[in-house]
């Protein structure tokens, strides 16, 4: 039993998940039952770890390992503050603005089914929008770098799919000898972002139902009919879509802190779950439609699995993308440029490999090598824990 008790995801799975799987396993896609069972054996016997004694009194602990899988809630800290170390490298002294691609609800049926095709159509009209309007006569930023990350939960762990953003307040003139500013506390408009990013992912989405590239099982199956699908794609062109830009930051050394907020976030933290009993979980959520109030939702524990489910992602689907200066290919030499022109010096971080607990100490200052009970001797590995988990999820039973 954990110190100070408080119900996590994983107590939620292990309580409920193997009667979820009774009942649902035969029409659960494999990620999702991998993904469960992950959770549910992250630093337990079952993956092995190893046994720890203190070098002063000899105290003992085990310590077992973590799933790190890319949607458990406990394995996501150092990997998000490996990643703000690693963006800070190429942070520049300019404004950076944050911007939010969001695609009305009425898809949210298509791309439950599609997640893999949607989501690539989500990155590539907003990535296009940005780039289109920052070319454009009007606005003349040149090469703007961006970085994307998608979110596919609302607070209460429906399906909503949306884009982050974070983008640079001005970019690099074509022939790289000139950094084109933007104009204060301004970036696009956002109705033209709205509008060219809506006719952008609706061009796309008819290119993939042309070529019978997107499946409507189910409840959808009338979308096969084009005439329903045309009457869908014609409803979504009358409306509005919710895109919207924030002022930039004042500091550009928080950009990227600010970002990892919703990097390595996943659909429900085990902070928000305050109670689980009698087969129902109480978490905290903000309602958006009163004024951020946080009020408490109460589902059914396998309603709670289902939902959280619907956020396990295609498999290695890439949920943070770079573009422009950003880009992965050759995107050294193009921050590099553009210090040598906003007359930034920059001292190299010195690159080591380091222990997880070295990382840990460093970034959060906390010594997780430090003896708990005499609190002056250093935990040293006395000797390891074999793994006894199995080869993959459980059998399902019929």
């Amino acid at each position: 039993m954990r110190k100070n008790y408080s119900p996590e995801v994983q107590d939620i799975f292990v309580q409920f998940g193997h009667a979820y799987r009774r009942l649902y396993g035969n029409s659960m896609p494999y990620r999702h039952l991998r993904a469960m069972h992950a959770i549910e054996i992250c630093r337990t016997a079952s993956l092995g770890g190893h046994v720890e004694r203190c070098d002063t009194c000899n105290n003992i602990r085990i310590t077992y390992n973590s799933c790190r899988n890319r949607h458990c809630p406990k394995c996501q800290f150092l990997r998000k503050e490996k990643w703000v170390e690693d963006r800070m490298q190429d942070l520049l002294p300019i404004p950076y603005f944050h911007v939010v691609f969001t695609i009305p609800y009425e898809l949210n049926a298509i791309t439950l089914r599609n997640q893999k095709v949607v989501y690539n159509i989500l990155f590539r009209s907003a990535a296009e929008t940005l780039k289109t309007l920052s070319c454009d006569p009007v606005y003349s930023y040149g090469r703007i770098g961006f970085i994307c990350v998608l979110h596919t939960w609302g607070q209460n762990l429906m399906d909503h799919p949306h884009l982050h953003c974070i983008v640079t307040g001005g970019g690099l003139s074509d022939d790289d000898t000139t950094w084109i500013p933007c104009k204060k506390d301004f970036l696009f408009p956002v109705s033209v972002m709205s509008r060219l990013f809506r006719g952008k992912f609706l061009a796309y989405l008819v290119e993939h139902y042309k070529k019978s590239e997107l499946k409507f099982p189910g409840a959808i199956i009338t979308l096969q009919q084009r005439r329903i699908f045309n009457s869908l794609i014609s409803k979504l062109y009358r409306k509005e879509w919710v895109v919207y830009s924030k002022p930039p930051f004042k500091n550009p050394e928080t950009v990227f802190r600010y970002l990892s907020r919703y990097t390595h976030r996943i659909a429900i933290s085990n902070q928000r779950i305050i109670n689980v009993s009698e087969g129902k979980v109480h978490f905290l959520w903000r309602d958006y439609a009163d004024g951020n109030t946080t009020k408490v939702m109460v589902l059914d524990a396998y309603e709670f699995i289902r939902r959280f489910l619907l956020h396990i992602l295609p498999e290695k689907f890439v949920k943070i993308r770079y573009y422009g200066l950003f880009g992965n290919k050759n995107h050294r030499v193009s921050i590099e440029k553009c210090r040598s022109i906003l007359h930034v010096h920059r001292t190299p971080r010195e690159v080591k490999q380091e222990q997880w607990q070295e990382l840990m100490l460093r970034i959060t200052g906390f010594n997780v090598s430090s003896c708990p009970l005499c609190e002056h001797g250093t935990m040293k590995m006395a000797h390891s824990l074999p793994s006894v988990r199995c080869n993959g999820p459980p059998a399902v039973s019929k």
